[in-house]
């Protein structure tokens, strides 16, 4: 079996001491590819930096994330469309919206979302969604661009039967993480990942935040890392009722298709 992690925050901090094994790990367990995320400009260019040293494995996004929305400019635009143009690029994002946060004032993240979606269409490039408290209001503004993009992908998602219906109402793509593994907060996802169609369903870890709760042992440091997307990916075939080899094929290959990635 061989997965795709399509959220890996490869550049955090976290993964400084030993992000070279944290790599290896991960092929050793499966991995066969991931997608970098770029949170602001200055990620975009260290991410790919990293997907220089193995351009078969790793690829990335480019983007501005919510948080970062207060810093978006005419030339943060400008610069993000010459960064989004490098070839190991598949996406644009992460960008979308945090209304759990706020981090950055609402319009203004209204405006950085909805001017990389233009992005996107222009370049003809998917699109990596970051939302949290905010369904309504991104379904809402995508429904103005999404006959004009090629495909778009709600990250991490966490929310409920409504907004997911919604998304997927829109043709939209799911990311399910570690969160669907967390007792606390994320059975509610267990029953609702059955009803994500095979080709709309992708797996990720968010590392290296989300570590799967199921996972035992847990890493002293409650890291988390690529090579534990497995263990997201044994919760998920569970409440979808599949196999892991029937999992690991549909979701691989609907993220293929949708990074363009090849094998």
């Amino acid at each position: 079996m061989e997965w795709v992690d399509i959220g890996v925050n490869l550049l955090d901090a976290a993964f400084d001491r030993d992000r070279d094994q944290v790599l290896e790990r991960a092929w050793s367990a499966g991995i066969s590819q991931m997608i970098l995320t770029a949170t602001d400009i200055e990620d975009c260019t260290a991410v790919q930096t990293l997907c220089a040293s193995d351009p078969q494995r790793l690829f990335c996004t480019a983007g501005v994330h919510p948080h970062s929305a207060r810093h978006w400019s005419t030339s943060a635009a400008g610069e993000l469309k010459r960064l989004a143009q490098a070839d190991c690029v598949r996406a644009i994002g992460e960008c979308g919206l945090d209304y759990n946060r706020d981090f950055s004032p609402r319009p203004e993240q209204r405006k950085a979302l909805e001017q990389q979606l233009e992005l996107a269409v222009e370049l003809g490039y998917p699109v990596f969604l970051h939302e949290r408290e905010a369904s309504d209001t991104l379904v809402a503004i995508l429904r103005d661009f999404r006959d004009q993009l090629p495909a778009a992908v709600v990250h991490c998602f966490t929310a409920d039967k409504s907004a997911l219906y919604g998304y997927l109402d829109l043709d939209l793509h799911i990311g399910i993480t570690g969160w669907i593994c967390d007792e606390r907060r994320g059975t509610h996802l267990q029953p609702l990942v059955r009803d994500i169609p095979a080709g709309r369903l992708m797996l990720e870890t968010d590392a290296p935040w989300l570590l799967p709760r199921t996972l035992s042992p847990r890493p002293k440091d409650r890291r988390n890392e690529p090579a534990f997307l497995p263990e997201v990916a044994a919760m998920v075939a569970r409440c979808r009722g599949e196999s892991l080899e029937q999992l690991a094929a549909h979701t691989s290959a609907t993220a293929r298709d949708f990074f363009g990635i090849a094998i």
